[in-house]
């Protein structure tokens, strides 16, 4: 029986080309093989969204707390103002400390006068202008202890949470606030050993976090495993925000080694023994359908990574496969 081919439409899937075949009143949906001599695979390992920066932030001296300006929740910028301790004491020290400063520096300059004029001795002017700068290391001292009793954001973020109250005395080791990155996250997934040697530092690598795909860059992994463990930990910083603590999954890519072709899973059909095949259109002139028994390497969605005896140019049938017999011509 005679043919007629009609090619109308061609589509690539895993580098195959998809082809309609149409004969007589029926429509015969065939697949153009191309084999390869690898095949890929995806694998979804879980992890954790973290802030690229969490601290716990608190004043270097000891002090009351005078005002607490974020709570829970606040979104805050770098240099906010977050608390105040009370530096009514420190400001009376400041105030005596400029005040010495003031009048040894009127006695130096007094006594620079003196000095070039030969009144008084180089001891004596030698101590004046010690006291000017013990006098101005005291300013010094008193000031950066003034700029301690304030509290600011060391970056842009959340506040996470809050220790203490107003009116409470602190000493420099008491964690007032805690703070999260606003800007990055960071997402932390324990790796195998087996699959470590398919990531490469400062690659960008796929993530699913629920229905959106996203992508991060690997920029740490550990030198070895924990303790106990055959996985290292690997953190990829992602190019877009999410809250964290949310799960998230990596993508990886996996090439495997191996010789065969992707078919769709319509293609296949197993027997009672268990065995697969697919039925093969012939270029013998008479468009004979042979059987070819097939072994299934992976399978991923919709389709399978198949070994046996295909080769590139083979037609393979797609679907109604119940209506199809070894042996029979189209």
């Amino acid at each position: 029986m005679s043919i007629k081919k009609q090619f109308c439409k061609i589509f690539v899937f895993f580098g195959i080309s998809l082809s309609f075949l149409l004969h007589a009143d029926q429509q015969l949906e065939v697949l153009e093989v191309k084999t390869s001599t690898s095949y890929e695979i995806s694998k979804n390992l879980p992890g954790e969204l973290l802030p690229f920066q969490q601290s716990k932030i608190a004043f270097e001296i000891t002090g009351r707390i005078l005002s607490i300006s974020a709570d829970i929740g606040d979104k805050v910028k770098k240099g906010d103002l977050l608390a105040q301790l009370d530096d009514s004491e420190i400001n009376a020290s400041l105030e005596q400390a400029l005040a010495r400063l003031d009048l040894a520096n009127q006695v130096l300059k007094r006594f620079e006068d003196l000095r070039k004029k030969g009144y008084i001795s180089i001891q004596d002017y030698d101590e004046a202008k010690s006291e000017y700068l013990v006098a101005k290391s005291q300013v010094k001292f008193f000031e950066v202890k003034k700029s301690q009793t304030v509290l600011r954001a060391p970056y842009d973020g959340f506040i996470q949470n809050r220790f203490v109250d107003e009116g409470t005395v602190i000493n420099g080791s008491n964690p007032i606030l805690e703070i999260l990155d606003a800007n990055k996250v960071e997402a932390h997934v324990s790796i195998p050993e087996n699959l470590i040697t398919n990531l490469v530092m400062l690659n960008d690598y796929t993530f699913q976090i629920g229905q959106k795909t996203v992508f991060g860059k690997l920029k740490r992994l550990a030198p070895m495993a924990a303790s106990g463990s055959n996985s290292r930990l690997a953190i990829f910083e992602l190019n877009d925000f999410f809250i964290p603590g949310s799960l998230i999954d990596l993508v990886i890519k996996i090439n495997r080694n191996k010789n065969g072709v992707w078919l769709p899973i319509n293609s296949l059909s197993q027997s009672e023994q268990g065995l697969w095949s697919v039925y093969t259109v012939s270029n013998d002139g008479l468009n004979t359908v042979e059987k070819d028994i097939v072994q299934i390497i992976h399978f991923e969605n919709n389709y399978a990574f198949v070994s046996g005896t295909l080769k590139d140019g083979d037609l393979v049938i797609l679907g109604g496969l119940s209506k199809i017999i070894e042996g029979q011509t189209l």
